[in-house]
């Protein structure tokens, strides 16, 4: 067995994006969220990325988790993914998060 043989990296995603508005009667707010996701995960019918990371601060943060969903075509190749999450509970709340990832590999053709 070769030892010193590297596995090929698979492709990951940027994503970016905002949360949802909450404490819509006291303090409504919502707050920013960037990174890159996991690289991908095969399962039946395609493959899944993890997304995790925290928002930025507004008097408090929130961190997240979740699994993308399958892979969304979107021409030449490409693909996105579409998450959904909820935030930690900070200050009392919590947020939704519902975005798409970036495209994979935007300037590169996956061999």
């Amino acid at each position: 067995m070769d030892h010193c043989k590297k596995e090929k990296q698979l492709h990951d995603h940027e994503f970016e994006g905002s949360t949802r508005l909450a404490e819509l009667e006291d303090d409504p707010h919502n707050h920013r969220f960037a990174g890159v996701s996991s690289p991908a995960i095969p399962v039946k019918c395609g493959h899944v990325h993890k997304v995790k990371g925290r928002t930025d601060f507004f008097d408090h943060f929130h961190e997240f988790e979740a699994t993308s969903g399958l892979q969304i075509p979107v021409g030449d190749g490409k693909h996105v993914h579409f998450v959904e999450a909820e935030t930690s509970v900070n200050d009392g709340h919590f947020h939704e998060l519902i975005f798409a990832t970036l495209i994979d590999a935007p300037i590169f053709e996956e061999a």
